[in-house]
């Protein structure tokens, strides 16, 4: 036998949304990716960093200087307060590496990201969740929470509701520990917990690239914090994390705010038309503020329409989970791929 720590032979591990191999055959609905192309100058960055390919023999900014820059200030910090990454998912893992040892506590609410989870059991820490209220308040959240991390998606994922800054502030008072509040699908949303950065020494913020500008597929992210938790964080990193051409579709992305703001307005419109319709025929769709909707059949059965809807090649998110079971997570498309799920919907009823 491996000498596997029993912990990593007992887990299950995350499972991601299928990615099917015929993929331009389907309507892909299932996994949030953005279904419109990222800016162009993304494209031009990446192509001038490129050039005739010598570049690639060297290795990238160990740093992510100039990303770390280029964020800095567009939200308006220095960049000592800025930390790029391989993707949000590399911030979350080495948040629990950094504040949570073995034994020790992370918690997280459920329903959100359930990756938090599998982070947390690699690194040995014990995993806590707080439930919500029907009317998506946290559940018996202590007077004073006592753990290392807690985790708050918001906008929240797969529900898509945010939390409002009060009670985001209120969050950050109670932890003892570092909140880090998840913000992947941000700029969907009315509000973010930016304006209470400074005034919270324990806060964290992460987002990702993935969703509104389009880049699933580079692998970026970022996270704004205290300089002295970026320090930390940079210690623990993979001293190369990011390629040189990742680096330069970063910078030339966050830097296109117009390309941004059209594409999420544009996605916005969308999800409104689309839940409106979905209500008119029978379906309780939560209000989001993500890029994508929650929505429950009238009779309760999410699976039954996940099937019909795979048999028309249309995939959706349906998770097994009973306190999710209900209902499907759809991802805001274009107008014709909503249209066509929509009319799906109806017919299947």
């Amino acid at each position: 036998m491996f000498p596997l720590r029993p912990k990593i032979a007992a887990m299950a591990g995350y499972v991601p949304g299928f990615q099917p191999p015929d993929g331009e055959s389907w309507i892909k609905l299932n996994t949030n990716e953005n279904p419109y192309p990222p800016s162009p100058k993304v494209r031009e960055a990446i192509l001038a960093e490129l050039g005739d390919g010598a570049v690639l023999r060297k290795y990238p900014d160990p740093s992510s200087q100039t990303a770390r820059k280029t964020a800095a200030a567009l939200y308006g910090v220095d960049p000592a307060w800025v930390i790029m990454a391989n993707g949000s998912d590399e911030l979350l893992n080495n948040l629990i590496r950094a504040f949570a040892g073995e034994g020790e506590e992370v918690a997280y609410v459920h329903p959100s990201y359930s990756y938090y989870a599998t982070l947390a059991e690699i690194q040995g820490a014990n995993i806590r969740t707080f439930g919500l209220t029907p009317d998506h308040k946290l559940a018996d959240f202590p007077t004073v929470y006592e753990g290392k991390i807690f985790f708050l998606t918001t906008p929240n994922a797969p529900l898509g509701f945010a939390f409002s800054l009060e009670k985001i502030a209120d969050l950050a008072d109670r932890c003892r520990g570092m909140l880090v509040v998840d913000e992947a699908y941000v700029d969907f949303a009315d509000h973010s917990a930016l304006p209470l950065l400074q005034k919270h020494e324990n806060l964290i913020i992460t987002r990702t690239l993935s969703k509104s500008y389009s880049l699933a597929g580079m692998r970026l992210g970022l996270a704004l914090a205290r300089p002295e938790v970026v320090a930390a964080l940079d210690k623990i990193r993979d001293h190369y994390h990011l390629d040189r051409l990742a680096l330069a579709a970063a910078s030339a992305a966050l830097e296109d705010q117009a390309c941004l703001q059209q594409t999420v307005t544009t996605i916005r419109a969308t999800r409104e038309r689309f839940s409106a319709a979905l209500r008119q025929i029978g379906y309780t769709v939560i209000p989001s503020q993500g890029n994508f909707v929650f929505a429950s059949p009238p009779d309760g059965d999410g699976k039954r329409v996940y099937d019909a809807l795979f048999s028309r090649k249309i995939l959706v998110r349906y998770f097994s989970d009973p306190a999710l079971k209900h209902g499907l997570r759809i991802t805001i498309g274009t107008d014709t791929e909503m249209d066509a799920a929509f009319e799906a919907l109806r017919q299947i009823g």
